[in-house]
């Protein structure tokens, strides 16, 4: 049997429907549309039960694609789920009278019906007692006070619907005359004097103080970016531990290949393409999974309903929503985690436009090269060193409020949406709810997009591998000289020797490969940015890492990636004495400067696109994403370019 949740948002459907189903779910979409929902089986005595998570709505007059997918499920209408054999609504205790207006809409429709009477606690806690038999006279259906966040009343709940069967034939809210609000919305608040009873108790003021502060127009866009930049640090900091070890566990992983199998190309394919692709791919899992567990959490409290109030002001005036803040906040961890994060966004136009923009926003992964650039612009003053890095962040959020403010008023052109929503109450977060939304993005992630960008890692490093080419002239007269070296005993001079050939013959083995000759190739489209043809390959392989042209440009000028890990002033100093074929310097102030935005600017991720992809349903939006990032990026790097040379700046 098949049951579909139904309620109004922030009523607790989620929380209960994890608490039926647990691990027993799974994530996809509605056909035809980016819309998510979840699929989970709970077990009911002797068979099973599969429930439908639907998108909240408060009534059958549908005003977004998110409202319209959960009519079409609850009519009928879905070809893909077909006709149910029930509907769980769950319904906010606190606030009986605004659930009672779908509750009746939903009877109406001569389904099996039972009401999960949810968070009565919280109800009981405030002085209200709501009669649950009456209530269920009143409505023709099973009513089940339940707790989804401690389990109380699942049992209850289950047993009901082992035993539902369709409502009798009636007209709950008593027919429509003049306004068709009108009539169900006095219905409901009949209904809710007869079957609730309200204590007296002394007025709590906790509530009205704390909202007073988070709602305040400085207090709390102050409080927000408080809570805002601790998410950060969490994603920033903490997630560091388990990504080093995801990325020691394959690095050890690949040495253990290379030291079992013989060199071939299906060892360098198994360590560099494949376990590299995958380290690339669950490097990210510790960010993705502490971001949506935090999200979770401060959804839960409530608190996230008062931030995106807070932030409406200030993020309307480049046309988004408030709640675009946070995915781009984390976006300078990293966008793949942001992109998803966009779920919060309920206008499908905002939360494309903020998907468009977020790569901008410089993540953690163009870190080393603006490192690289920093020590090359300035090697002897972190001072000036730092300037690049603030002003690298600078640009990346004011090219995304400009693109954001553009898109707006062109391709996705319409105002914000305007924000309506009702403040939550206060409530402790479930720490099982958020910790299965973090194992639930977890899986959406590794099966959707990982397979994608393991697929991208391996297509690249064929590339960079194929066609094949012999070793330098100069790479086997080094190997023949180690060689004499060791017969008599300068082992040290031998390794030296060794080392050299190694890393000239990786340099030949890569400007010769496909990667090597794409970048010859683009080398005229590059020169008026003040790029080589070595560059160009760095360009090539960051795409599938931004911070993988650090490594990939140790390689084309000779010191070799190993080297400078270890010792990156090694390779600041080869770039530094880098020359063209005329004999001019490679890396001038002007080209570094140009590289630099370039790197600001550019998408360079095709992980992100794969993350864009599944979240849009499109590969329409990814396609815009980098063309738009790409023209921009060669834009901005050929304008500081020229008018660096212009001015005489070498």
């Amino acid at each position: 049997m098949r049951f579909a949740l139904a309620g109004n948002p922030n009523g607790g459907k989620t929380t209960l429907f994890n608490a039926l189903t647990g691990l027993r779910a799974h994530t996809a979409n509605y056909p035809g549309t980016t819309i998510e929902c979840r699929l989970g089986r709970c077990a009911n005595g002797d068979h099973e039960i599969e429930l439908l998570d639907l998108p909240g709505i408060y009534d059958f007059n549908a005003s977004s694609e998110e409202e319209q997918v959960a009519l079409d499920a609850l009519q009928g209408r879905s070809a893909e789920f077909g006709s149910l054999d029930g509907v769980i609504v769950v319904t906010d205790a606190t606030n009986l009278s605004r659930s009672l207006f779908l509750i009746s809409q939903i009877v109406e429709m001569k389904l099996p019906v039972v009401v999960a009477l949810n968070m009565v606690d919280l109800a009981e806690a405030g002085g209200m007692r709501i009669d649950a038999r009456k209530l269920a006279a009143e409505l023709g259906c099973p009513v089940i006070p339940v707790v989804a966040r401690t389990g109380r009343g699942l049992a209850e709940l289950r047993a009901t619907l082992r035993q539902m069967k369709p409502p009798a034939p009636r007209n709950v809210c008593g027919g429509c005359d003049g306004c068709r609000f009108r009539t169900r919305y006095a219905w409901s608040d009949a209904v809710t004097q007869r079957c609730v009873e309200h204590a007296p108790r002394p007025p709590s003021r906790w509530t009205e103080r704390i909202d007073h502060m988070l709602t305040h127009p400085v207090l709390g866009v102050a409080a927000f970016f408080g809570v805002m930049l601790g998410l950060f640090f969490l994603i920033f900091s903490l997630a560091s531990v388990p990504m080093d070890l995801i990325d020691k566990l394959f690095s050890s992983l690949g040495g253990w290949v290379e030291r079992t199998l013989p060199e071939s190309d299906l060892r360098n394919l198994l360590v560099k393409g494949v376990i590299g692709g995958a380290g690339g791919v669950l490097v990210f899992l510790p960010q993705i999974c502490i971001l949506f567990f935090c999200i979770s959490l401060l959804e839960d409290t409530g608190y996230l309903a008062r931030a995106a109030f807070v932030m409406d002001r200030l993020m309307r005036r480049v046309g988004l929503p408030g709640k675009a803040f946070v995915p781009m906040l984390s976006a300078h961890a990293c966008a793949i985690p942001a992109i998803m994060a966009t779920r919060v966004i309920e206008d499908k136009r905002d939360r494309l436009v903020t998907i468009l923009v977020l790569p901008l926003f410089s993540c953690s992964a163009r870190i080393p090269v603006y490192s690289m650039l920093a020590a090359l612009l300035f090697a002897d003053n972190a001072w000036r060193a730092s300037l690049v890095f603030t002003g690298a962040y600078a640009v990346g959020i004011l090219a995304a409020v400009g693109v954001a403010f553009a898109l707006k008023r062109t391709l996705l052109k319409g105002e914000s949406r305007p924000l309506v929503l009702e403040l939550p109450s206060y409530k402790m977060p479930s720490l099982r709810t958020a910790a299965l939304l973090m194992f639930d993005r977890a899986k959406v992630f590794l099966r959707r997009a990982g397979t994608i960008i393991l697929f991208i890692s391996v297509a690249l490093w064929a590339l960079a591998t194929y066609p094949k080419s012999e070793p330098p002239k100069e790479a086997v007269a080094l190997q023949q000289q180690a060689g004499q070296l060791r017969a008599r005993g300068a082992t040290k001079d031998a390794n030296e020797a060794q080392a050299q050939a190694e890393r000239l013959t990786a340099h030949s083995a890569l400007a010769n490969s496909a990667a090597g000759r794409i970048g010859h190739y683009i080398e005229p489209v590059l020169r008026p940015l003040g790029f080589d043809w070595q560059i160009g390959i760095g360009i090539i392989s960051s795409f599938a890492a931004r911070e993988v042209i650090v490594s990939t440009l140790a390689v084309v000028y000779g010191v070799g990636e190993d080297v400078a890990e270890e010792n990156p002033e090694s390779l600041y100093d080869s770039l530094r004495r880098a020359q063209r074929a005329d004999g001019t310097k490679v890396f001038t102030t002007a080209t570094c400067v140009s590289l630099l935005l370039f790197y600001v600017l550019a998408m360079q991720c095709l992980a992100t696109q794969a993350i864009t992809r599944r979240e849009t349903n499109s590969w329409k939006w990814p396609a815009l994403q980098l063309g738009y990032m790409t023209l921009l990026a060669y834009g901005a790097a050929l304008t500081a370019f020229q008018v660096l040379r212009m001015c005489g700046i070498a």
